[in-house]
């Protein structure tokens, strides 16, 4: 997954390139206006690598960006944020309309912290899974009623047990649908890789599992390295070095970060994800989990379930208690604002 803003074309083909170079098979690209899709289209003419679109939340960019893509990404929770008075059955009609048009596959890409909210809703906070499987599995089945067979779903979470649970599952009811592996907001190596491993062992090993990405919080130059993780990890499970079932539920400090990728709206993230992990080395024996999202998108709903949660934007980060916000902070002064929190987080559990 690219990190580089969609218009900065230069940039953007050099790491696609890049990627492709490090092994990477399909090279996924953000476009979030039609400016990203006017870039996307001279993007496809610098390169030949495979390249997969995500739409994120405005579906009707799939008619400009098909033409210069092969897959279409699209997350039936985002589906909402526009036209909300339209059927969410109409939304995906389009895209399967567009995409058997211009020959795209497409991935349905269900995120346990954007899930469909009137699943969420239904099936309350205690359990993540059973909405996100409900989702997947009625999406797939529409697309099967329009006869639209080129598709694959990915089940994410931050929590590489959820994973494997979730996949596992949904590969019991629906064994003919390709699945995309991946521990979402994995983290900073070598504990994102850690995380990704054990999902990605107990999964492959039953023969679930189709393709993969790796999610790793790490600088544009270093992107190569979640293409090497992972290839290093399948050559593992193929040659039987694998670790006996994990339990990652560990009572300890648990950092969950998402991979750098274009929607991020301040570089300044990453350094911060990796000044967060130092900055809690102290609590590090406490079962105390914190988020660290990059970007608006993902960041609101992916924080509610930590502890402690940062989403950053482009000037300010955003401080939350579990669902509770607590303030927007610059960047230089949030350290020890978080501080402040854990401290008292860990004050009161210990009493």
């Amino acid at each position: 997954m690219t990190a580089t803003h969609t218009q900065n074309v230069e940039a953007t083909v050099a790491q696609v390139n890049d990627l492709k170079a490090a092994g990477a098979d399909v090279v996924r690209i953000a476009v979030d206006n039609l400016k990203d899709a006017e870039a996307l289209a001279e993007i496809r003419a610098r390169t030949e690598a495979n390249l997969s679109v995500d739409l994120q939340e405005n579906y009707r960019l799939a008619k400009a960006v098909a033409p210069h893509v092969d897959k279409i990404r699209y997350n039936p929770g985002h589906l909402y944020h526009h036209e909300r008075e339209k059927p969410w059955q109409d939304k995906v009609k389009f895209l399967v309309d567009v995409a058997g048009e211009q020959d795209c596959a497409m991935r349905i890409g269900v995120n346990c912290g954007s899930v469909d909210p009137a699943k969420a809703e239904q099936y309350g906070h205690d359990d993540s899974i059973t909405p996100m499987l409900e989702s997947a599995w009625e999406h797939c089945e529409l697309l099967d009623s329009l006869s639209f067979t080129r598709y694959c779903v990915s089940l994410k979470d931050s929590d590489p047990a959820k994973v494997i649970e979730v996949n596992r599952r949904f590969a019991e009811r629906r064994p003919d649908v390709p699945l995309h592996l991946g521990v979402t907001e994995a983290g900073m190596p070598p504990e994102g890789v850690i995380k990704t491993r054990i999902a990605f062992e107990q999964l492959i090993s039953r023969g679930i599992g189709d393709t993969i990405r790796v999610s790793l919080t790490v600088p544009n130059a270093r992107k190569g390295e979640e293409i090497a993780a992972g290839r290093q990890i399948l050559a593992d499970i193929a040659a039987g070095r694998v670790r006996s079932v994990v339990d990652y539920g560990l009572s300890t400090m648990n950092i969950i970060s998402c991979p750098s990728c274009s929607r991020v709206e301040n570089e300044a993230f990453i350094e911060l994800a990796q000044d967060v992990k130092e900055m809690t080395r102290y609590a590090a024996d406490h079962a105390i989990t914190i988020a660290v999202m990059g970007c608006r998108v993902n960041g609101p709903g992916e924080t509610d379930d930590a502890d402690l949660g940062l989403w950053c934007g482009p000037n300010f980060v955003n401080l939350k208690r579990g669902s509770q916000e607590l303030g927007a902070f610059p960047y230089n002064a949030i350290l020890p604002r978080l501080k402040q929190e854990l401290d008292q987080l860990i004050a009161s559990r210990t009493a």
